[in-house]
């Protein structure tokens, strides 16, 4: 396979991840129904861990207290961000929560930049926050937005976490124990919320489909993608998410958006890719060993907030 191609298809599998990362959250809000966004969130990380245990078989032995702080944070900062994504969707579209959730992260990268031009793609940002009020936020639930707030400010921490747990586990166990300790923390108001739903077999069978479609195979197809494809060029790519979760919550969830929710969504995608281009690491090339990183989920965060600032939060 020549490079070209290579890339081609690195290009398919990353926009294949971000499709199934979307019709999951589709799922997630058809269900909200029947288990509420909380028990959605606890089906969600308690199927992701059991798919990760059976993936990377962690051991417990020989870390240090470093390495469990780190763990158990991660697995906090995963509750929280799950949680308050959950609760934004059940009263705002899916395009518009993904829009505002994006801005955690481009809101790092924009403090850990170092160039002027930072702040251009903070204006832009910013204009595509204010259209994506439609020309008025009263039409968006405003408890809704504030959910989408904190989920964005948690994927500024979940970059951070995550990041940290890489440093001290290697490859996926880190993400193990951390998407455990989430799920334990989500299970008593995931059982509040959910009830006797959960004794529902064809439920908990939606809620595997979920954690399938929004976490593992999306991780599988960027994990691999990775290998390909520079760095920027990904980071481009996810970018792109706030788009498709809106054209997911139109075909999916007949959620219709105003032209100027549209031209919100764009400016966040605009200033999203323009970020990525400026930032200093934005000519890193693929390596042999970026799959086996260490990882959290979604592809291997990095140290420094301003590479990879886009990084898809999977769970």
């Amino acid at each position: 396979m020549n490079l070209r191609a290579g890339n081609a298809s690195a290009v398919l599998l990353v926009v294949t991840g971000l499709a199934c990362q979307e019709v999951g959250a589709s799922f997630a809000v058809l269900l909200f129904p029947e288990v509420g966004p909380l028990g959605m969130v606890m089906l969600r990380l308690v199927f992701s861990a059991l798919l990760l245990w059976l993936i990377a078989r962690p051991t417990l032995r020989g870390r240090t207290r470093e390495g469990w702080r780190a763990v158990v944070w991660f697995g906090v900062v995963l509750a929280v961000m799950n949680g308050l994504f959950y609760l934004a969707l059940e009263r705002l579209p899916l395009g518009v929560t993904v829009t505002i959730e994006v801005l955690g992260p481009l809101t790092l990268s924009i403090l850990a930049s170092r160039r002027a031009s930072a702040w251009l793609w903070a204006a832009i940002a910013l204009a595509g926050v204010v259209a994506l009020g439609g020309g008025g936020w009263d039409r968006l639930d405003p408890v809704g937005v504030l959910f989408a707030l904190g989920a964005a400010a948690s994927w500024a921490f979940y970059i951070l976490a995550s990041a940290r747990v890489g440093q001290e586990f290697p490859k996926l166990e880190g993400l193990t124990l951390a998407m455990t300790a989430g799920a334990l923390i989500a299970l008593p108001f995931g059982i509040a919320s959910a009830g006797a739903a959960l004794l529902r077999p064809e439920l908990l069978g939606l809620g595997a489909a979920v954690a399938l479609l929004s976490s593992t195979i999306p991780y599988a197809f960027e994990l691999v993608a990775l290998r390909r494809l520079p760095a920027a060029a990904f980071a481009i790519l996810m970018s792109l998410a706030p788009a498709t979760a809106a054209l997911a919550g139109f075909l999916l969830l007949g959620q219709h958006l105003s032209w100027l929710e549209v031209v919100g969504i764009g400016l966040v995608i605009v200033a999203s890719i323009g970020a990525v281009q400026s930032s200093p690491h934005s000519d890193a090339e693929p390596g042999p060993s970026a799959a086996d990183e260490p990882a959290a989920e979604g592809p291997h965060p990095p140290a420094d907030p301003a590479q990879e600032p886009f990084t898809e939060p999977l769970a």
